[in-house]
């Protein structure tokens, strides 16, 4: 349950969440798995358990913890070509005539269908809380295109979901490469990996990894028209992360000291156990965000 990533966005509007009706209008798009001729299915599961049956959302020190499950049928576009030439060529070589683009799409959808049924399932499932206390909706996703789809099917059960994607005053990149050529504001310690982006149209990127990040050698990358498109940062006895240039915060890891809190917790009571890791997290992230935020700078005002 503990995030991995963080995709932020704001909520510009109070959304009042109530208990019993929030989680029954979650429940009109509770997952359900594929049938034998669905390629892919999408929907909230319990967040505790993982599965479709129960409570589709968590409570704990106001937030909402939630979980969607998506489950893919895989389907190698190699085989579906293998199969489709070697039908294209029995009836070229038993007709005399060639195929069609109509009929060879038409020949590739039954292919599918007709692989459907027998084709491995791969199941993905991405976590989200909402903080209305904070304002803040958290997706763990490194993804912006998965964690939209997380926000669409939120959007989509209780018919409105103000948010807007969480950015700074000052470009995030802008801060990151002040801060190697100077100092990271406290809390906040640089790491030893970077990624450095060329400002002209097809300078190329350069990464270092366990490389100091204060010598000679990564100024001189700074003063070849480079700036820092992601920071490895230390906020520390809490978490590292890596910061990139669009304030998506990746690769998140907790302090073992942090994460072993709630150990005196007996771990054959899963609730518990999720509700005491749940709440220590967002605690954790209410200290972090607002931290991380003004040591950028700030937060863009979202009304201008």
């Amino acid at each position: 349950m503990w995030f991995k990533n963080l995709m932020l966005y704001r909520l510009t509007k109070p959304l009042g969440l109530v208990g019993d009706t929030f989680t029954q209008r979650l429940a009109d798009n509770r997952f359900t798995p594929c049938g034998s001729q669905d390629i892919a299915r999408y929907g909230f599961v319990n967040p505790v358990t993982r599965r479709e049956e129960g409570e589709l959302a968590h409570f704990g020190d106001g937030c909402w913890l939630l979980c969607v499950r998506q489950e893919e049928k895989l389907l190698p576009g190699g085989v579906i070509k293998e199969l489709l030439d070697e039908k294209v060529d029995e009836i070229q070589q038993a007709q005399g005539r060639s195929v069609g683009r109509k009929e060879k799409q038409s020949m590739k959808e039954e292919i599918v269908t007709d692989l459907l049924p027998r084709a491995f399932v791969k199941s993905r499932f991405t976590y989200a809380y909402i903080s209305e206390k904070q304002n803040l909706v958290v997706v763990d996703s490194s993804s912006a295109a998965r964690a939209e789809e997380v926000l669409g099917l939120l959007r989509k059960s209780i018919g409105s979901l103000p948010v807007t994607p969480v950015t700074a005053a000052t470009p995030v990149a802008v801060s990151l490469t002040d801060w190697l050529k100077t100092q990271a504001p406290k809390p906040f310690e640089v790491e030893d990996e970077a990624e450095f982006k060329s400002l002209l149209e097809e300078g190329g990127v350069i990464r270092t990894k366990k490389q100091a990040l204060n010598d000679d050698e990564i100024s001189t990358i700074l003063d070849n028209q480079r700036m820092v498109s992601k920071l490895a940062i230390n906020y520390p006895d809490n978490l590292s992360f890596v910061l990139d240039e669009n304030l998506g915060i990746k690769r998140l890891k907790f302090a073992d000291v942090l994460r072993e809190e709630n150990d005196d917790i007996d771990g054959a009571d899963r609730v518990a156990r999720l509700d005491a890791d749940f709440v220590l997290m967002t605690r954790t992230f209410e200290q972090f965000i607002p931290e991380l935020l003004a040591a950028l700078g700030g937060e863009a005002d979202q009304l201008a």
